[in-house]
């Protein structure tokens, strides 16, 4: 069961600690992204999608997108990127999981991915700071 840590939420987690049999792990590290911040991610890559933005000479998917923009913002961040042999001979890259990633480091991609849509010109539909 995976629980914030709140002063809300406290009590309940020291008593699943206290109640919790040998052998059990606990596991407590920072939160991974929201669920806003994961629309609002593929939100964007929906729009440069959708305004025909070119890569290698093609338009992209915004699932291609997503790929694009996760790989480049790893390498614009320092953390690299590995290009290996896939199953079947293919090019692949072995890049960072948006999925895992923290609140601070998704919040990092998605402003990489607005300085991509404002250089590459993609007008994005006005949206209400939440």
């Amino acid at each position: 069961m995976k629980l914030p840590i709140t002063h809300q939420t406290l009590p309940r987690l020291h008593r699943m600690l206290d109640d919790a049999p040998d052998g059990y792990m606990a596991d407590i590290k920072p939160a991974t992204r929201t669920l806003e911040q994961n629309a609002y991610f593929h939100d964007l890559c929906g729009e440069i999608a959708k305004a025909g933005v070119k890569w290698m000479g093609k338009t992209r998917t915004d699932a291609q997108w997503k790929v694009l923009l996760i790989s480049g913002h790893g390498i614009a961040t320092g953390n690299g990127a590995e290009v290996i042999a896939g199953l079947e001979g293919e090019i692949v890259n072995i890049r960072e999981s948006s999925a895992q990633m923290g609140i601070g480091r998704l919040n990092s991609l998605i402003d990489y991915t607005l300085a991509f849509c404002v250089e590459h010109d993609v007008k994005l539909p006005y949206r209400d700071a939440a």
